[in-house]
């Protein structure tokens, strides 16, 4: 008998380990197979994706603060209300997840956008028909649909029961025909997998244009050539949101293949970091900003985190700070203009 259970018993713990393994894998897994399918979907040759899980953060502290604190408009588009009667889709309650890519055609920027949600297919389709064409590619019905106000179309198709995509691209299936693989699968496959734990997440491809582009925009005092070369420097660019509490947590990344590029992004970033916070505290400064304006910035600046990694064939910068209740009141308010001397 004492035999009998020594082996059995052996045997029970490796079945019970096994089926301990197997479940953790499909309870850890199966929870991202939709958001890992929606981002292996969009095309190889995007030059930036962005991703929101909606239904995760729908019931969060945080965005139920950014939605108080939005904007709201005196009354819904009429264009807008009709689709809601229409299709009975509505974004706030039935959008779950929507992953986007930014394709570069030539001088222009198009898009491609996979949406997950609970869709009326029949409805949906039969509201696109109203105002637009209808025809097969690729094994899928496709409706595209003029912009309201502008010469622009939009093409949509539903590759699954709860899955849309869109694009304002002419050609969506062969979007849909060209997703991701090879290395250039490989290279966001591993940019993605660092963001899992992000509900909220932008990546970024570079073309030697962000920095530029980030210094066309910045208000005057704000441009730095310096920053944007050594943004055009990088190689990729990775941003991620996590709400923790009434709060969202940020982690920003820049990957270069140069140890010196990273080593003076890092001392520019550190810098500046240093300044702003001095700033804040001079006299001036405290005279013409609210005083929570201004201890709303310090509190950013002040959670602010910059780190150097090296992963071997990349060497990378990592911001990180939160984005607080006190932020976002103080991003809405009106900064006194500079007295005349």
């Amino acid at each position: 008998m004492k035999r009998r259970l020594s082996m059995v018993l052996p045997a029970a713990i490796v079945l019970l380990g096994a089926m301990a393994v197997v479940a953790r894998h499909y309870w850890t897994s199966g929870g991202n197979s939709a958001r890992e399918s929606m981002l292996a979907t969009l095309p190889a040759d995007s030059s930036a994706v962005l991703y929101a899980d909606v239904a995760d953060l729908r019931p969060t502290q945080f965005i139920a603060q950014l939605h108080d604190w939005a904007p709201r408009p005196q009354q819904i588009d009429a264009d807008y209300a009709k689709f809601l009667h229409d299709t009975g889709f509505d974004y706030e309650r039935d959008l779950d997840r929507v992953a986007i890519a930014l394709l570069k055609r030539g001088q222009e920027t198009k898009f491609l956008a996979i949406a997950d949600g609970r869709f009326d297919r029949q409805k949906i389709n039969t509201y696109t028909s109203q105002f637009g064409t209808h025809q097969k590619g690729g094994g899928r019905e496709i409706f595209t649909v003029p912009i309201s106000g502008s010469p622009r179309k939009v093409s949509l198709a539903f590759t699954r029961q709860n899955r849309i995509a869109l694009t304002d691209d002419a050609d969506l299936s062969a979007l849909l025909a060209n997703p991701m693989k090879g290395a250039d699968e490989n290279d966001w496959r591993a940019r993605f997998e660092r963001l899992a734990g992000s509900p909220l997440f932008a990546v970024i491809r570079q073309d030697a244009a962000t920095g530029a582009a980030l210094s066309q925009r910045a208000p005057g005092g704000l441009s730095s050539p310096q920053l944007a070369a050594l943004l055009d420097q990088l190689l990729w660019i990775t941003i991620g949101g996590k709400p923790e509490g009434a709060d969202l947590r940020v982690v920003a990344e820049g990957e270069s293949p140069a140890d010196e590029t990273a080593r003076q992004l890092s001392d520019f970033l550190n810098g500046a970091l240093i300044l702003a916070q001095a700033g804040l505290n001079g006299p001036q400064v405290r005279k013409q900003l609210n005083p929570q304006t201004r201890e709303a910035y310090l509190e950013i600046l002040k959670s602010a985190a910059i780190t150097r990694i090296d992963r071997g064939e990349t060497k990378s910068i990592r911001v990180v700070f939160d984005v607080t209740p006190k932020f976002l009141a103080a991003a809405s308010a009106t900064v006194p203009a500079a007295p005349h001397r």
